[in-house]
């Protein structure tokens, strides 16, 4: 019996790479997907250094190229994906920034990455997953994105994470029936180059509920938004 794949996509550092050197200590083959070459080889040698079994695959979330050749590397060398971490993501908003006063192109961008990226992974991968009745698709979303407690500021973000939570819904919905699980988490305020050093939570709390997500034995929860692994309002 082969192993599990997982593609865990920004997984050079910060959550992604936590993510997959917990998933690696589960003895799951890595898939390193992150845009520089340079930092994923290198985050690649520090998991092996780990003990786990881990690659490097050069991807942009934006580029349709690059997603096809990621799909085309994963069906040729293990007939499909098990697991797929949407961890990627943007925040480009100006600090402070306004709905009215945010510029159309911040909008753009930011759905690109946070939005269609996970979308155009999904597109190419959960066939695969289907075809094999099994996968755990882990959708990095935000509070910033919850209706229920929608705010004001970095608009770009909040609308492209409550757009990715959007569709965390409708594929839980279409996968019914198959073996396939499809949630949303929010990682909280997390040390990172995104959340900054001031944070209050670890990479390890951060990562903590993608890992038992992408790891959830058959009949676990899908269509959820969970946070600490407990279910939390959209």
């Amino acid at each position: 019996m082969r192993k599990r794949i997982a593609v865990v996509t920004g997984a050079n550092r910060g959550i992604g790479y936590e993510i997959s050197r917990r998933l690696g200590a589960e003895g799951i083959h890595i898939i390193v997907a992150s845009r520089d070459p340079a930092k994923g080889e290198e985050a690649v040698a520090r998991l092996r250094s780990g003990g786990a079994d881990a690659e490097f695959f050069r991807l942009d979330v934006v580029n349709e190229e690059d997603v096809a050749a990621l799909a085309n590397h994963v069906a040729k060398n293990f007939g499909a994906a098990d697991i797929l971490v949407n961890n990627a993501g943007v925040m480009i908003d100006p600090k402070g920034n306004r709905l009215l006063d945010a510029e159309l192109n911040t909008f753009q961008k930011t759905l690109d990455t946070n939005f269609y990226g996970p979308l155009r992974l999904i597109k190419a991968l959960a066939p695969g997953m289907c075809e094999a009745n099994y996968g755990r698709i882990v959708n990095l979303s935000s509070g910033l994105g919850q209706l229920t407690d929608m705010g004001s500021g970095t608009p770009a973000y909040r609308v492209s994470k409550t757009a990715l939570n959007a569709l965390t819904r409708i594929l839980a919905s279409d996968f019914i029936g198959v073996d396939v699980l499809v949630n949303s988490m929010c990682p909280g305020w997390v040390r990172t180059d995104m959340g900054g050093p001031n944070a209050t939570r670890s990479l390890g709390e951060g990562a903590d509920t993608a890992v038992w997500l992408a790891t959830l034995p058959e009949g676990g929860p899908s269509g959820g938004f969970f946070r600490d692994r407990q279910q939390i309002p959209w």
